[in-house]
């Protein structure tokens, strides 16, 4: 494993029940690279990350994060990973300030580094105001603001983000993309999954496409246009998956609505 190489997986499977959701996934993952990790619903997208995280066990193949196999040593890498989940359980009757000192303590920061970098980060996304306010009052958007400052607090190596922009406003989007892109500069990986194509289009630098269970392309946003006949992202895992239903099936859904009652 090289030293600029910061995930790797060797054939990597796993199954529930008699059902295999991954068939055998190869990839290495470098410093720097912002990953545009997308699929179909049940492709495996979620799977391979929960595998990567820890929290999916149960599979056969070889996974390392940094150099280490996380079957060998399961607790010791997450310290330098972040992760952002599509539906996150945050403790909404903490207020910001007990939520992200608590989730410091886990990554072993002090609660006066912590509390101090927390306030300056709630600062930048226009949400400080609210710091000793209870969470459950905060708007879905603030809440994400929440979670993607307590995913980088304690400064990981590598990123986890799943749907990061949902409920943002758009200039906190423009901030957090711009956050991205600072990272990579800094060689931070960064897997960035979303089902809104364009965005993962325009902040990726390279694109990693699970269509059942497997890899059914890898590379640049450009690499993959080259290889393609189509010219959007979008457009591209249309193409990949097979999907070319989507406008005779919103034309129907539409008819359907139009019925008279």
């Amino acid at each position: 494993m090289g030293e600029n190489v910061t995930v790797e997986l060797k054939n990597l499977r796993m199954s529930y029940g008699a059902k295999e959701v991954l068939k055998g996934i190869n990839l290495e993952v470098h410093k720097g690279e912002i990953i545009g990790y997308i699929g179909t619903n049940g492709a495996g997208k979620s799977t391979t990350i929960k595998i990567i995280l820890g929290i999916v066990e149960g599979y056969t193949g070889e996974v390392k994060v940094l150099g280490n196999d996380i079957s060998k040593d399961p607790i010791e890498y997450k310290r330098k990973i972040g992760y952002v989940p599509e539906v996150a359980d945050i403790y909404d009757n903490l207020t910001a300030r007990e939520y992200l000192t608590f989730i410091g303590a886990l990554y072993g920061l002090s609660y006066q580094l912590v509390d101090e970098k927390a306030l300056r980060l709630m600062k930048i996304f226009g949400i400080d105001n609210v710091y000793d306010s209870r969470i459950n009052s905060y708007s879905k958007g603030m809440k994400q603001k929440i979670l993607l400052i307590a995913s980088m607090l304690h400064n990981p190596d590598i990123l986890f983000l799943d749907e990061p922009l949902s409920g943002l406003d758009a200039n906190s989007v423009m901030i957090v993309k711009e956050i991205l892109l600072n990272l990579s500069r800094q060689g931070k990986t960064i897997f960035y999954s979303s089902h809104i194509m364009d965005v993962v289009e325009r902040i990726s630098n390279r694109i990693i496409l699970i269509n059942n269970g497997q890899i059914a392309a890898d590379g640049s946003f450009e690499e993959l246009k080259d290889r393609s006949s189509e010219g959007s992202l979008e457009q591209i895992f249309n193409q990949i998956t097979g999907f070319d239903e989507y406008e005779t099936l919103a034309g129907e859904f539409v008819s359907i609505i139009e019925e008279a009652i």
